[in-house]
């Protein structure tokens, strides 16, 4: 472990001392070189077809809980049966990336992903309709790990941070473009067709990704042996280093999770009363999320990788106190500043995996991706539970104790990273 730093070191770009030496003849994609640009499409597409089916009911909350009459914890499960589907087959996809491929397995996620998306808008009840997106979030297991794990290893490491930040971005495109669009079709056709038409957007993107993503030039095929599988799950689990950085990214997405499912509900309801496709177009915000998370290896490379984690974790939780306000302009600033930080922290964290992981890069990623949306799961029942019992306020206090436990294990990695470096 690097002394200077809770997830990797602070040095932009420095190759783990375990990794080989990369020489003038290293044949991986850099900025501007040969398909780089087509690559970072390729996956800025999948990122938004991700995020855009995975969240596609949040923004509608409000009318499906109108139409089955149930509660907005409830009506949360749509959510967090995605996002948990997707927790529990992370792991098990990234196995078969390793030896399938990478871009096999993504496509095929997507395919089937995109395919239960024709059928969600069908669903005749909410139990029918939980199932089914536990099954696509389970389908888009596929997208996240691998996608990490391609670009760990077609990418060079000094463009690592950069490469990761345009598929979180794409990430935050498609969380922003799913609510958008759901909530201005809702309004007019209601929440059905507005899942229809984000399938199909997904079927877009699922087409182009296949079309423009390289052949990957640098994997190479590993086992399936259950037992292998374990051994280095075990490893990366017993990294403190590791363990660190999947708690932060479960804890800023337990906060994420918790604001934008219960925020429908609170911007349509007294004393701001906004329409459906006005509380859509709320999700906008996600564009500051775009620019923040392509932006964190500068933001690393001034603060170091710590620094630019106590930075998101205090812009989020400032973000969260702001939004108590009733008046709509405080609300709106609260939700830019809890976004900004999120997608900040995100890109940072899941950045450290991939390039602190040596070997089983597809599994440390999937172990990240697993931790990362068993928060969203969390933030989203339990964001609904606060709120049901203590309003926004509720919602509040739930993100911001996940926010000083971002912090406290970040004071925690300062200090060992003090007793490391008095001991050399």
């Amino acid at each position: 472990m690097n002394p200077a730093d809770t997830g990797a070191s602070t040095v932009v770009g420095a190759v783990p001392s375990s990794a080989p030496v990369q020489s003038s003849a290293d044949s991986r994609m850099t900025p501007g070189g040969p398909g780089y640009r087509r690559m970072s499409l390729a996956l800025f597409l999948a990122g938004v077809a991700t995020f855009a089916l995975l969240y596609s009911t949040q923004a509608l909350l409000p009318l499906i809980s109108g139409e089955f009459r149930v509660s907005a914890s409830e009506a949360s499960w749509t959510v967090a049966a995605a996002t948990g589907g997707l927790a529990v087959f992370v792991l098990p996809m990234s196995a078969l990336s390793e030896r399938f491929g990478r871009r096999t397995v993504m496509t095929a996620s997507l395919a089937v992903a995109v395919t239960v998306a024709v059928l969600v808008p069908l669903a005749p009840s909410l139990p029918a309709l939980v199932a089914l997106r536990a099954v696509q979030g389970a389908a888009l297991a596929g997208l996240p790990a691998s996608a990490t794990a391609y670009l760990a290893e077609e990418v060079r490491p000094r463009a690592l941070i950069t490469a990761i930040g345009l598929f979180v971005a794409g990430n935050s495109v498609g969380g922003m473009s799913g609510r958008v669009i759901t909530g201005w079709v809702a309004q007019e056709w209601g929440w059905r067709v507005a899942l229809g038409v984000i399938g199909a957007l997904a079927v877009a993107c699922a087409i182009a990704f296949r079309l423009l993503l390289p052949a990957p030039r640098h994997f190479t095929p590993g086992s399936l042996r259950p037992r292998v599988l374990l051994d280095t799950v075990r490893g990366h689990l017993a990294d403190p280093l590791l363990r660190r950085l999947y708690a932060i990214g479960a804890l800023f997405m337990t906060v994420f999770g918790g604001v934008y499912t219960v925020i429908g509900y609170r911007l349509t309801d007294e004393p701001f009363s906004l329409p459906q496709g006005i509380v859509g177009s709320i999700f906008l915000v996600y564009l500051v999320g775009t620019v923040s998370a392509s932006t964190a290896g500068r933001l690393v490379g001034r603060l170091g990788r710590r620094g630019a984690l106590y930075a998101a974790g205090g812009t989020t939780a400032a973000g969260l106190l702001l939004s108590l306000s009733d008046s709509l302009v405080p609300v709106l600033l609260g939700l830019v500043l809890i976004t900004a930080g999120f997608f900040a922290g995100h890109a940072v964290a899941s950045s450290a995996v991939s390039r602190t992981a040596t070997k089983g890069r597809a599994q440390a990623s999937a172990l990240y991706q697993s931790a990362y949306y068993v928060g969203s799961s969390a933030g989203s029942t339990v964001g609904a539970v606060a709120f049901h019992a203590g309003g926004w306020g509720g919602t509040v206090a739930v993100g911001v104790v996940a926010v000083l436990g971002v912090v406290g294990i970040t004071l925690a990695g300062t200090r060992a990273a003090l007793v490391a470096a008095r001991a050399v």
